[in-house]
C-alpha cells in the first residue's frame, strides 16, 4: 500500500510503500528528497492502516 506523508526535516511530501502483512512495524528509512533518516512507526488492522508516525531521528 502506498502511503503519502510529510518529511519531518524538509517538509516535502513523499511516499512509501507499506506492507499490510506487517501488522506493527517500526524502522528507519531515508527521505527520498533530503536523504535524512526518518523513524517510521505504523500499525495495520487487516488491510487498513490505523496509525502512522514519521519522526526525526534523535541526535541527528
Amino acid at each position: 500500500m502506498e502511503h503519502f506523508f510529510t518529511c519531518p526535516y524538509c517538509w516535502e511530501r513523499i511516499s512509501m510503500v507499506l506492507d499490510p502483512e506487517e501488522e506493527t512495524s517500526d524502522y528507519i528509512e531515508d527521505c527520498e528528497v533530503c536523504c535524512r533518516p526518518i523513524e517510521l512507526f505504523f500499525t495495520f488492522s487487516g488491510d487498513s492502516l490505523v496509525s502512522f508516525e514519521a519522526r526525526k531521528m534523535e541526535g541527528i
